[in-house]
């Protein structure tokens, strides 16, 4: 096994790490923020760096292998949505932050099937998605750090640090919600054709017969 592979799998043993913290309980606070807090934001940070890391060695060593692709996307997305999970039962941010990325998710990942089964294509990110990728390991990052929920700061109530802290994790998840949702209409609309043509070779098929 390569080393590509080899941080693939360790991102996916920190997310266990990651789950494991918060059932612990570590007890205590560091300049007003939780131990146990941020233990798991640098643990989810450690696993997000992983991640273009793995990605980078493949690349620039020719160790892109079969093993890889199907990992590597995997694990990512439990990274992500493990980390959201926590935040939500940390009352961080509202349940329905997650639902329209996990959809989006669902989504993508059934039109890039079709598209290698079709095309023999992988579908690169678009730039929403890109965007998506970058603000939401921001938003996390802040989230987790965060001693308010998300979106506190409209109600006006926030000053100093913990007003900084806020606007960023609202800003930046507001932004990952928003990217999150137009890569999937800019995915679906560019995959209008794939199912276009799988229609057209039925109907072609029915009539054959």
């Amino acid at each position: 096994m390569n080393l590509a592979n080899k941080l693939t799998i360790l991102r996916m043993l920190l997310v266990v790490v990651m789950v494991i913290i918060p059932i612990i309980g570590i007890e205590g606070e560091f300049v007003g923020i939780s131990i146990s807090a941020l233990i798991v934001d640098g643990i989810f940070l450690l696993a997000a760096f992983t991640d273009k890391l793995d990605g980078y060695i493949a690349r620039s060593r020719n160790q892109i292998t079969t093993f890889g692709k199907f990992l590597d996307p995997i694990a990512d997305k439990i990274l992500v949505l493990t980390a959201m999970l926590l935040l939500i039962e940390m009352d961080k941010i509202p349940s329905w932050i997650p639902a329209i990325i996990l959809t989006r998710e669902f989504l993508i990942s059934g039109y890039r099937l079709i598209a290698v089964e079709k095309n023999g294509k992988v579908i690169a990110a678009n730039n929403w998605g890109k965007l998506k990728t970058v603000t939401q390991v921001i938003a996390i990052a802040f989230a987790f750090i965060d001693s308010n929920p998300f979106g506190e700061v409209v109600k006006g109530t926030l000053t100093g640090s913990d007003l900084i802290v806020n606007i960023i994790t609202t800003v930046m998840m507001t932004i990952c919600v928003l990217a999150t949702i137009f890569s999937g209409i800019e995915y679906l609309k560019n995959g209008k054709d794939l199912f276009k043509e799988k229609s057209n070779k039925i109907e072609n098929a029915t009539k054959k017969e």
